[in-house]
């Protein structure tokens, strides 16, 4: 069935980690089985090549990851499969406009304080708020960091459908 074993994650999530594997069987092949293989708490959706598997209504919660995996065929047989874990999409948007926010926040408050420098003007303010932005941001950090570390449990059950969805 497979070419290449499945790469085992490893005990540290990395941020979107992501995974190829070549398998003997067509892309079809390989969809359809995903598909029908959904379980409850499970949840699979198709879009052409790509499967999104995620967690119902009931089990998911804001940090709930999801795996989505494009199948598809090669020209020398079989299929390869491209797997990416990572937040609800929406989730990942918010927080990637937050850190934007934040970032393009620190430097207009540079430039502002650097010209009211440069004019012999108090800037004092400006700096607390550019430290302020430092300290919001380290916030997203730990918040991001605390939610990956909850969603970490969900992750490994969506990899042991995944491998088990194969196996089937």
């Amino acid at each position: 069935m497979e070419k290449s074993s499945i790469v085992e994650l490893p005990n540290e999530i990395v941020l979107r980690p992501r995974f190829q594997d070549h398998l003997d069987e067509t892309a079809s092949e390989i969809l359809g089985r995903i598909e029908k293989a959904e379980e409850n708490p499970i949840r699979v959706k198709r879009m052409d090549d790509h499967l999104f598997i995620s967690f119902n209504d009931v089990e998911r919660h804001f940090w709930s990851p999801q795996l989505q995996l494009e199948i598809l065929d090669e020209e020398q047989g079989g299929c390869r499969v491209y797997g990416l874990y990572g937040p609800n999409p929406t989730l990942w948007t918010f927080f990637m406009f937050l850190h934007f926010g934040v970032a393009t926040l620190f430097i207009i408050l540079g430039i502002w304080a650097y010209s009211s420098a440069s004019l012999g003007r108090p800037y004092g303010m400006l700096v607390g708020g550019m430290v302020a932005m430092l300290i919001i941001w380290f916030a997203f950090y730990a918040f991001g960091r605390a939610g990956r570390a909850k969603g970490k449990p969900q992750m490994q059950q969506l990899y042991q459908f995944y491998k088990g969805a194969l196996k089937a």
